[in-house]
C-alpha cells in the first residue's frame, strides 16, 4: 500500500492536544495505525499527553525543537528519532524560526491479556 501525501488534504490544527499554535498535518488512519506527515509552526507546541493503548515514533525531517519526555528535555533536529512508548508522556516544541517537519507513526497496541 502506498500512502501519497501529495494527494492528501492538509489540515490545520490549532492547540493540538492542548498545546499552543498550529500544526499542519496530513494523516492516514486505520484501525491499527495513525501515520502522519506534519509541520509544527515556529513557536508552537503540542500539549503534554500520555500514550495509553498506543505508542509514537517521530522522525524529524527538518527544523529544530525539543520534546518533554516524562519530564526530561530531549533536543531534536533533522535526523533525530523520538520514541514515546505506551504508558509514557510527551510534548513536542518547535524552538526554531522555521517549521519543524516530522513524520510520525502511532501504532495501536492490543490490550494485554
Amino acid at each position: 500500500m502506498i500512502i501519497n501525501y501529495k494527494e492528501m488534504e492538509q489540515q490545520r490544527i490549532t492547540g493540538f492536544k492542548g498545546g499552543n499554535g498550529d500544526v499542519l498535518t496530513q494523516n492516514f488512519v486505520d484501525e491499527n495505525n495513525k501515520i502522519m506527515m506534519s509541520r509544527l509552526q515556529p513557536g508552537a507546541n503540542s500539549g503534554y499527553h500520555k500514550h495509553e493503548g498506543n505508542s509514537e515514533i517521530v522522525y524529524i525531517i527538518s527544523g529544530t525543537g525539543h520534546f518533554d519526555y516524562d519530564g526530561v528535555r530531549e533536543d531534536v533536529q533533522a535526523g533525530s528519532v523520538h520514541y514515546c512508548p505506551m504508558n509514557h508522556s510527551h510534548a513536542m516544541y518547535n524552538d526554531g524560526d522555521d517549521e519543524l517537519v516530522y513524520f510520525a507513526i502511532v501504532p495501536e497496541h492490543m490490550a494485554q491479556r
